[in-house]
């Protein structure tokens, strides 16, 4: 045994508390875990032993651990699928009963039967499995347990936990009268700009692209994350890497929608029309400048916030407040610290929402707070609205959020819910094909104990919040609700391991949350999934997704009709490049101008070569191209080719039905080339505004064809 080989103790400590100590590779290779890697894994978890009695000593409490406890800290189930597990001394009875979320009760029928117990600490404890009845309402209930001396008297011991019924399933989406399934449109927000807009895409553009998608067939707009970023520069570009998952991003507030707008005076007027010059001319044509867009809205925007509210919208301004709750004043007060820390270095007690300071700056910082509260009130009413254009356009869904893997390490979650996440740890991906030394994405990862001893609310409210104005949610990399890549702080991407969570408890919560909002589930489970995830998913009414690229047999592709039923189906993902830039080798050029290419630019050209043949083979043998096609024909075929599969939804990129030939994301680079701040262009690199979609023949033409597919 090697000095880095787990002991039997060490490797059964880690397995109890959900670390892999050995996974399969992307590659097909059985690999082991380094005992140093579980003892840091594990630390983060604050499970720290040092030494083989202090082992065995965490791996007793481990296994003991649920027995110590009344209740255990919160479950999830769906109607009558789980029972309610009890650890009652000896000696004792117990009773329990169900405080229903509408302010029922429920007594619980606690069975006489005990199957199983052991001595805890010198204590014989019982199990008792009671079953939770089949009708209990969906919903957020809690559960309460009083343990009792046989022959009765008063509890000597209470717990509460909640408990939360889930739904079994989820329907299939909505529909359009007279068909069976959906298309949609996929844009990158910020990219899509229109001559009102400042400098990038905001909810305006989104409300009016999604008019605009709606009128000619579209049922959803799939958008990147609106996630909010920094209010301070340099603003993070991806909006992969938010600060926060729970709240929206400032950034994309239309000024000129706030109504207090129309009540400038003329000076203030003056102010927010030079504002809105500065930020025009931040209109860059090759890159969005986010942060001379932000600095231009702001100034706007305090101008609007200065301007006195009618009682009516003061009201609405108070509910909102009150309905975010301390959440929302945790985000507000990070965006002030942010700013009141410009520039300057941040004391170690300001990263600790706890410390008497952060108390301080609290009361010091009220008004800024205030701003920032009112900033998400005003881009919910604009959100809200982006939803209501949408619907009213026709669509079945309309706007289709998308959900980031995780928050910045820096950011306003990781701070405010610190006892949430583990520290000293990032979250990424092992190596495999594509990028051989692994994945780091610099994201925590929850503590899994820590969201089921919090009822798995951070999850709830985050869900809630992006469903409140939205008919669907793309939850990006949806693996990461059953299992992270954990990467300890020091050591490589490759050399991290997995670590499960609840997914019967993650899971749930989506689909409760979604079926409170109507809404569609949709799940990125492309990669290294295991088979069981996508039929658990669909089992649970959760769409999987497909991307006509990745779906490979033998030497060519995988014929469309044998997709599966519950998918959104697309060409292509905001990762790869658009279409006409993959049938112009333009992935290959780009990675080899950055250096990124591990082979000979010869090879790669030959292999995308031989894909393409492929492809255009398929697309012939169909009938959907002529022998020379022109471009813009094979990326209409393409689109009308995943119309043969039977998915109940179905995607069309904006880039492909305007010809844009630019990545909007190059992964493993960060400096090197402008992701995420690629405006939408045409095919010649002309930038291509939202006025002008409408008359856009390219663009009505793709649409049209979609939409007669179907």
């Amino acid at each position: 045994m090697t000095a880095d080989h787990p002991t039997p103790a060490l490797t059964a400590l880690a397995e109890a508390h959900g670390v892999a100590t050995e996974y399969w590779s992307f590659f097909g290779d059985r690999v082991s875990v380094p005992a140093s890697t579980l003892r840091m894994v594990l630390r983060a978890m604050g499970v720290d032993p040092k030494t083989d009695a202090e082992v065995d000593a965490a791996l007793t409490d481990a296994d003991e651990g649920p027995w110590r406890e009344l209740l255990p800290p919160s479950l999830v189930t769906r109607p009558g699928a789980r029972a309610l597990l009890l650890h009652v001394a000896d000696g004792h009875d117990v009773t329990a009963a169900v405080a229903l979320e509408d302010g029922g009760w429920r007594d619980l029928p606690i069975p006489e039967q005990r199957p199983a117990a052991r001595l805890v600490g010198g204590v014989l404890v019982w199990r008792v499995e009671v079953p939770l009845p089949a009708d209990l309402p969906l919903g957020w209930h809690t559960v309460h347990a009083w343990q009792r001396p046989f022959g009765g008297g008063e509890p000597d011991r209470t717990a509460s936990a909640p408990l939360v019924i889930t739904p079994e399933r989820l329907p299939d989406p909505p529909t359009r009268p007279g068909r069976d399934r959906g298309w949609g449109l996929m844009a990158q927000i910020y990219s899509v700009r229109s001559r009102a807009s400042w400098g990038m895409g905001d909810f305006a553009d989104l409300a009016d692209l999604a008019a605009l998608a709606g009128a000619r067939g579209a049922d959803f707009l799939l958008v990147n994350p609106l996630h909010a970023a920094e209010v301070t520069r340099p603003i993070e570009p991806s909006p992969y890497l938010p600060a926060t998952r729970r709240f929206l991003a400032p950034l994309y507030v239309r000024p000129e929608d706030v109504r207090e707008a129309a009540y400038l005076t003329d000076a203030a007027r003056a102010t927010v029309a030079a504002a809105r010059a500065a930020g025009a001319a931040g209109a860059d044509p090759d890159r969005i400048d986010r942060d001379a867009v932000w600095a231009a809205k702001r100034a706007a925007l305090e101008v609007l916030f200065a301007v006195p509210r009618s009682p009516g919208r003061e009201a609405e301004l108070s509910a909102f407040a009150a309905d975010g709750g301390q959440p929302l004043q945790d985000f507000a007060l990070w965006c002030a610290l942010e700013e009141h820390y410009l520039g300057a270095e941040r004391p170690a007690e300001a990263w600790d929402i706890r410390s008497p300071l952060v108390a301080d700056l609290r009361t010091e910082l009220s008004a800024r707070v205030a701003f920032h509260v009112w900033l998400q009130w005003i881009a919910d009413g604009q959100a809200r609205d982006a939803q209501a254009a949408a619907t009213a356009s026709g669509m079945a869904i309309g706007v289709m959020h998308d959900l980031a893997v995780g928050v910045h390490t820096k950011g306003s979650d990781a701070w405010s819910l610190h006892d949430m996440y583990a520290p000293g740890i990032t979250v990424g991906a092992p190596p495999d094909m594509y990028n051989q030394q692994g994945q780091n994405w610099n994201q925590p990862p929850w503590l899994p104990g820590a969201l089921a001893r919090a009822g798995y609310a951070p999850l709830r409210d985050m869900i809630r919040t992006l469903l409140r104005h939205a008919g669907a949610l793309r939850i990006d990399h949806v693996i990461g609700l059953f299992r992270l890549w954990w990467i300890p702080a020091g050591l490589g991407a490759g050399a991290g391991t997995y670590v499960r969570y609840d997914h019967e408890a993650m899971i749930g919560v989506l689909a409760l949350e979604a079926h409170r909002a109507g809404a569609v589930l949709i799940g990125e489970d492309l990669g290294n999934v295991e088979p069981w995830v996508r039929d658990y998913l669909s089992a649970r009414g959760i769409l999987g997704t497909s991307v006509l690229w990745f779906e490979r047999e033998g030497e060519g592709f995988r014929p469309p009709e044998q997709y599966r039923r519950a998918l959104l189906a697309t060409v292509n993902t905001h990762d790869l490049p658009p279409t006409a830039g993959y049938l112009a080798d333009e992935h290959v050029a780009l990675r080899a101008r950055l250096g990124l290419l591990t082979r000979p630019v010869e090879d790669e050209l030959a292999d995308a070569v031989r894909e393409r043949a492929a492809m255009l083979a398929l697309l012939r043998d169909r009938g959907l191209i002529v022998a020379q096609p022109t471009e813009e024909e094979v990326i209409e075929a393409l689109n009308v080719l995943i119309t043969a599969a039977p998915s109940v939804l179905l995607g069309v990129a904006l880039v492909d039905a305007v010809g844009e030939r630019r990545v909007q994301n190059q992964p493993g680079t960060d400096k090197e080339y402008p992701n995420w701040q690629v405006p939408l262009a045409d095919s010649a690199g002309r930038a291509v505004l939202l006025d002008d979609l409408a008359q856009n023949p390219r663009f009505a033409s793709l649409l049209a064809a979609v939409d007669r597919a179907l």
